[in-house]
């Protein structure tokens, strides 16, 4: 990536996930997010480190496979993305659903 085209650090995390695996993980101390799929280890270490305050002890990443999608007559495929799990410190914690 040139540097034109760097995103920020914020904008490489896109969202977390929420799936049925990522609660699993939370007990873990592990978060699931969704991410900038250009975006390497380092970086999104350093995001979520600068976004949420905490210490990142490890970032695992998985690139899912492309899904055929039709509409009609019209194949294509589904928008790419990129997934990562993020382990933290023993004691940090991300509120990711903060108390209303």
């Amino acid at each position: 990536m040139n540097a034109a085209n760097t995103p920020s650090l914020a904008d490489l995390i896109r969202r977390p996930l929420i799936t049925e695996k990522a609660t699993l993980l939370l007990e873990n101390n592990q978060y699931v997010f969704e991410v900038d799929p250009r975006a390497n280890k380092l970086q999104i270490k350093a995001a979520i480190e600068e976004l949420f305050e905490v210490r990142v002890v490890s970032v695992n990443t998985y690139n899912p496979p492309k899904k055929k999608r039709r509409m009609g007559r019209f194949a294509g495929h589904r928008p790419h993305y990129k997934r990562s799990v993020v382990t933290l410190a023993p004691g940090s914690s991300i509120p990711l659903f903060p108390d209303l």
